[in-house]
């Protein structure tokens, strides 16, 4: 059976991956720093589309990243597809001349320094899978084509950042399929109502990449399952 670990999966984008790999077939990880809600998460999906087991993981903590490699160990030897969904947008993140170094180094530590620690924590998991894939959740205001518009500046910048990540670990680990995915404005906590797209929508293309796109495809940008400009 493939494995997945997606971070962030309590809720939005993250759980409706979940689901949907879970109902693909896949064993999910259900990876949170919220207990309770991941728990209750893995739960529900695990009635409605499968296998899915929660992971406690907060990825801006590398104590709590180590301890989730050992626990995933317990049940897996391995690990096909790794999803870096979780992010965060820390209040007052409104303009590039006000915030505070703080803000900045919180949303740099959960959206740009965490993918590359589970990542990095990983590797030798997703090296045991015969197709391992990295798919790092990102979004459109980080592209250096058009991207900077003033909104949320700190997590612009993190998500550009983790684009530069997703290039840097596609040339290192080049047995992998290593990409970045915008999932569009997605009506989520952090998307919020008035936004055009759904889960389902925003997930499609994270699913294809996990279970369908060329291994070859990699150490690219994309939207629509297209590739994109950084």
């Amino acid at each position: 059976m493939k494995t997945a670990l997606i971070t962030g999966a309590n809720k939005g984008i993250g759980r409706e991956v979940a689901r949907q790999l879970a109902a693909k077939g896949f064993h999910v990880f259900v990876g949170a720093r919220n207990a309770k809600a991941g728990r209750k998460a893995a739960e529900e999906i695990a009635k409605q589309s499968g296998k899915a087991t929660f992971l406690e993981i907060d990825v801006a903590d590398n104590d709590s990243v180590t301890k989730a490699v050992r626990e995933f160990s317990n049940s897996e030897d391995h690990l096909d597809v790794l999803v870096n969904n979780a992010g965060i947008i820390v209040d007052g993140d409104s303009a590039i001349l006000e915030i505070s170094d703080d803000l900045f180094r919180k949303t740099l530590e959960t959206n740009t320094f965490g993918p590359l620690r589970v990542t990095r924590a990983f590797a030798s998991l997703l090296r045991k899978s015969k197709a391992p894939r990295v798919i790092n959740v990102s979004s459109g205001s980080g592209q250096l084509t058009d991207g900077a518009d003033g909104w949320a500046p700190a997590y612009s910048i993190s998500k550009t950042a983790l684009n530069g990540v997703t290039s840097q670990l596609a040339v290192a680990l080049p047995k992998f399929a290593v990409n970045s995915v915008c999932p569009g404005w997605v009506r989520t906590d952090m998307g919020g109502k008035n936004a055009n797209r759904s889960v389902e929508e925003g997930a499609d293309t994270i699913v294809w990449l996990a279970s369908e796109a060329r291994q070859d495809l990699t150490g690219k940008f994309l939207r629509d399952r297209k590739e994109i400009p950084w």
